[in-house]
């Protein structure tokens, strides 16, 4: 398995490297200090969407990301690969906003050493999270707004966004992702983003399974 973890801070890096080494010795976590290192190492692994990578653990205010930007972009290249942002901070709008980008989630870097492993496990097994009181909807996410060892999994009840309850409309209706690429006029790359985003929000592994769902929620005839 190979984890890829960037992060300006030093002591942080080396930390959550540590951390996540310790979910099983078979893990490669590599390492950079910015956006721009990640994505040539990204393009060191392979080209197009077919990168060796199961996860990208990105710091949000490292050189390079410019707020949500750089988790797009990231995404963008990584369309079948979870990505994770991690910070000290964060406001509850962002990190939803985050999630509606297709973000595995959310690592605030002050959750303890035993919520930090929890935390890993939820994101490595495919699972979605924000800490507790974001999912809650409290106030503007700080330091002191966000609990230490309460992950819970990102709620059913997003909202899809317009797009996304677009290309679920033809989803349903059996087209693959470059015929629906063609009728939005998007890239297939694209497509594929929002089919992940809809698997997430609807709690699915498959197309078959949203089909179904997205009918008995009637989100879809």
């Amino acid at each position: 398995m190979r984890v890829l973890l960037a992060d300006d801070h030093d002591l942080v890096r080396d930390a959550l490297k540590d951390y996540v080494e310790r979910l099983d010795p078979s893990i490669t976590v590599m390492t950079c200090s910015s956006l721009g290192e990640a994505m040539e190492r990204v393009n060191d692994l392979g080209t197009g969407v077919d990168v060796d990578l199961d996860l990208v653990l990105l710091d949000l205010n490292m050189p390079g990301m410019d707020g949500l930007t750089g988790l797009e972009r990231m995404i963008d290249r990584l369309p079948d690969t979870p990505v994770c942002l991690i910070s000290g901070s964060m406001s509850r709008k962002d990190v939803m906003r985050a999630l509606d980008l297709g973000a595995a989630g959310f690592l605030p870097k002050t959750l303890s050493g035993k919520a930090l492993l929890n935390a890993l496990r939820l994101i490595i097994s495919g699972e979605v999270f924000v800490p507790a009181t974001v999912v809650a909807g409290g106030v503007e996410g700080t330091r002191a707004d966000i609990p230490t060892d309460e992950i819970v999994p990102a709620p059913e009840t997003l909202a899809l966004t317009p797009r996304e309850r677009e290309v679920l409309s033809h989803l349903a209706k059996g087209w693959s992702n470059k015929e629906i690429a063609r009728a939005l006029d998007l890239q297939e790359v694209t497509i594929k983003l929002h089919v992940r985003g809809v698997f997430r929000k609807l709690e699915v592994r498959n197309r078959t399974q949203a089909a179904r769902k997205a009918a008995d929620l009637g989100l879809v005839d």
